[in-house]
């Protein structure tokens, strides 16, 4: 089954199921020219990669993107490819498939997941691993990230971390430094938090259980201006992305849904200059519009549905039946979806930048 498209002047389509031979995209809409640092893309994926710590699933990738087209062959002196401004096509090989972990499930819905609506919708579905439900297929969505990244202007810093995970939250007056991220197999970059959060998904591991949290993300450097005013507002956009993301079940602009409970006297942002704002319960987004201060939003994830612990469902009968799901899972989708966050939010800030220089150069 073919992927959906998503962008507008950027546009990228997935292929491939999370059991198949390899997982794929095409990228349109690239402009011609530009000078891409591959290495930055493979970069990319490998914060996404499966295995990496305890913390993680047991699945073994290296996740080796291959370029099909889209690029001159002839590197530059840094190993950068130039475009040419055809559709880039890449595939990203399975290597460590174990389909035969999933043949119980053949006709069983696991509860929270995707396989009876995807049954509905198609009349069949792929049980090994989900198909296309599977967030094996985010992989596409970090190399196509990665490379819009490369289109904004410089400055622009996307800067995602873990907030809260496991019902433990960094402290509201913690000293952060948000490069520090991905440095932790947790993805929260306050060390204290980190090791409470560490603590937590190990018990909830050995007790075949898993965690939901929060996810973060400050987009720093982007100017005024970007964004449109109705229906594609940067906020909605922004949104649409990140809803897109396996297992996210919400997301938050600025004070979000604590400043529904406050008042305009406290909320309104007062101005102190150009792109500047005394305070930013707003989040960086005005009237869908960036207004210069750093766009900041969080999302909810919920836990991943996949556990080992013995649940109740039904087969495609409507047979009451109990389940065990075997196979190698996360016990939290947080710190792998770090860089699935920054892609998607590179993705429609590249789209949003290039749709912006459009309308002033027009």
């Amino acid at each position: 089954m073919a992927g959906n498209s998503f962008g507008e002047i950027l546009r990228v389509s997935t292929f491939g199921e999370s059991h198949g031979t390899a997982m794929g995209g095409v990228l349109d809409g690239m402009p011609a020219g530009i000078w891409m640092d591959v290495a930055a893309v493979q970069a990319a994926l490998d914060r996404r990669r499966p295995g990496q710590n305890d913390l993680t699933t047991e699945r073994k990738e290296s996740d080796l993107v291959q370029f099909l087209s889209g690029f001159h062959p002839e590197p530059d002196a840094q190993g950068r490819l130039q475009t040419l401004g055809t559709p880039i096509g890449f595939l990203i090989p399975n290597e460590d498939r174990r389909s035969q972990d999933y043949a119980p499930l053949a006709d069983r819905y696991r509860p929270s997941h995707a396989d009876y609506t995807y049954e509905a919708k198609y009349g069949v579905r792929d049980h090994r691993g989900g198909g296309r439900s599977s967030a094996r297929e985010t992989v596409c969505r970090v190399v196509a990230g990665a490379l819009a990244a490369q289109l904004l202007p410089p400055g622009v810093r996307i800067q995602p971390y873990v907030a809260r995970m496991a019902g433990i939250g960094i402290p509201s007056d913690a000293q952060l430094d948000l490069t520090q991220a991905y440095e932790n197999p947790t993805g929260c970059p306050h060390a204290e938090t980190a090791e409470q959060m560490r603590k937590a998904l190990e018990t909830l591991k050995a007790n075949g259980d898993s965690a939901g949290g929060v996810i973060a993300c400050e987009i720093h450097g982007v100017p005024a201006g970007w964004g449109e005013p109705v229906f594609d507002k940067l906020s909605a956009r922004l949104g649409y992305a990140m809803l897109g993301i396996n297992a996210a079940k919400g997301i938050e602009f600025g004070s979000g849904f604590d400043g529904a409970e406050s008042t305009g006297s406290a909320q309104n942002d007062a101005f102190v200059g150009p792109g500047q704002t005394a305070t930013n319960h707003s989040g960086g987004l005005q009237g869908g519009i960036s207004n210069g201060m750093p766009i900041v939003f969080r999302v909810a994830f919920k836990p991943i549905a996949s556990i080992k612990q013995v649940q109740h469902t039904v087969n495609r009968a409507g047979d009451p039946v109990d389940i065990q799901i075997e196979g190698r899972h996360d016990p939290a989708v947080l710190p792998r979806a770090l860089p699935i966050v920054e892609a998607m939010a590179a993705f429609v800030l590249a789209d949003m930048y290039l749709a912006q220089r459009h309308q002033i150069h027009a």
